[in-house]
């Protein structure tokens, strides 16, 4: 899922990972993000910092209970502040990564690839624990 007002660089994230997701959702108001996100249950977040209100920073506090029930939602922040507080912030807010833009396109689909692989692995272990659980009689 891409969250970004700007509908040039949602354009250019949508080339540069069409071959890498199997459906890709890409939301263009801020405001409606958090909703966007619960509707599509992404397995991967692209999110920009600097939108109007709520702006990028703002959002990573509200998706944050989002995130947790998802288990593990990657999160990576973009944005053209490339200052250390705006890095510091978003990765203390739960971002999983940072780029700054302009972005790179290997960059980006090498740090998607890793994130989604990470994510695919966490799937894959509640389902073997909850798949062990079961066999054990245990409803944890």
């Amino acid at each position: 899922m891409i969250v970004d007002d700007d509908p040039a660089d949602v354009a250019m994230l949508h080339a540069f990972l069409e071959d890498e997701a199997s459906s890709i959702r890409a939301e263009t108001e801020s405001g409606r993000a958090e909703q966007a996100i619960a509707e599509f249950d992404p397995d991967l977040v692209l999110l920009d910092l600097r939108m109007p209100e709520p702006d990028g920073m703002e959002l990573l506090r509200r998706i944050r209970d989002v995130r947790e029930d998802a288990g593990f939602l990657p999160l990576i922040v973009l944005t053209g502040d490339d200052s250390t507080v705006a890095r510091n912030s978003a990765l203390a807010l739960g971002a999983d990564d940072f780029l700054t833009k302009p972005l790179d396109r290997q960059e980006v689909v090498l740090r998607v690839r890793n994130l989604l692989r990470t994510r695919r692995l966490y799937v894959e272990l509640t389902e073997t624990n909850k798949a062990l659980q079961r066999k054990l009689g245990r409803s944890d």
